[in-house]
């Protein structure tokens, strides 16, 4: 498997919608219904909300190019924690979020996400912060695994609104290099 990894672009938007799409629902747990998730695409992952975070200048968004097309992506974000109860789990301080790192379910397996991985972390160090952090619905094992071979550990709880339902999700943080 022939990709780069690079900083998005606007151009970039479309094709990050429409792998947001994709990979999305795969991170849900399976109780979620098609319309909460569909909702939830639509409010925050459309290719206009995408326009809007690379426009931001706290956000980094990475892609996973093969070229012709977008195989995976990440989103950072290089601000303070909101949510009172990530604020309150995190140790390292400051951090940055990994609010996004998704990588489509053709490339899982073959090393794209621990190479997207990699590159998030060291696009977070650039930032000159102590740590990175991110939340993961309890429910998702395979993704909680992962982000533990990528260094993470539990430091709290924080919730999340998927559609009219909410989910419990892990805080997990790592110090940065």
């Amino acid at each position: 498997m022939s990709h780069t990894i690079r900083r998005a672009t606007t151009d970039d938007a479309g094709a990050l919608a429409e792998l947001a799409a994709v990979t999305f629902p795969l991170a849900c747990p399976p109780s979620s219904s098609p319309e909460d998730i569909a909702a939830h695409i639509a409010n925050t992952l459309s290719e206009d909300h995408f326009r809007r975070y690379l426009a931001d200048p706290d956000i980094t968004i990475l892609v996973l190019d093969s070229g012709d097309r977008l195989n995976g992506y990440s989103l950072l974000v290089d601000r303070p924690a909101s949510d009172p109860d990530v604020a309150s789990a995190l140790t390292l301080t400051p951090s940055v979020e990994l609010s996004k790192c998704y990588v489509h379910p053709e490339h899982h397996g073959l090393g794209a996400a621990a190479e997207l991985m990699h590159a998030s972390v060291q696009a977070a160090a650039e930032a000159g912060r102590a740590g990175i952090w991110l939340g993961v619905n309890s429910q998702n094992a395979r993704a909680i695994r992962f982000y533990g071979k990528s260094g993470f550990r539990k430091v709290g709880t924080k919730s999340f609104r998927l559609g009219n339902t909410v989910e419990h999700d892990f805080v997990l943080e790592r110090a940065l290099p």
